[in-house]
């Protein structure tokens, strides 16, 4: 009985240390796959990027915004702020893969069914009225 429990005693180490090395190798198998993904995501980016590269209006929103280049015949005008310092223009283009996608197709109908509920059922007015002098001051 003694030689069992021995012989049982050492299978069970020789299988927790192999259990130990292949769990270690799948979260290391994980790991790895996970940073594919990430690495995978940002090839995607770069390559987006260089994509809008090859857009014509990028190039040329790009021209205008880092080296100040303007079109033959246009005044170019900067905006200041309160302290004297240029403002940023905020609006930036889509990738050129995006446009002209809608995420869902609706039909016609919904369209003119909502705005016919609109029209039965208009939004309560909660801003202040019109004015009805202009410059009475």
């Amino acid at each position: 009985m003694a030689v069992f429990v021995l012989v049982l005693a050492v299978l069970v180490v020789s299988y927790a240390s192999s259990l130990k090395a292949y769990l270690q190798q799948r979260n290391d198998i994980d790991s790895l796959k996970s940073q594919i993904v990430e690495r995978e995501k940002a090839i995607g980016d770069l390559q987006d990027q260089k994509d809008r590269w090859n857009d014509p209006a990028y190039l040329e929103q790009q021209a205008r915004e880092q080296a100040g280049y303007v079109m033959p015949g246009e005044t170019a005008y900067v905006a200041l702020d309160a302290n004297g310092k240029p403002i940023k223009p905020t609006a930036t283009l889509t990738s050129p893969g995006s446009v002209g996608k809608s995420d869902k197709p609706t039909a016609w109908w919904s369209d003119v069914w909502s705005s016919d509920q609109l029209a039965g059922n208009p939004p309560k007015n909660t801003g202040t009225p019109p004015a009805t002098k202009i410059g009475s001051n």
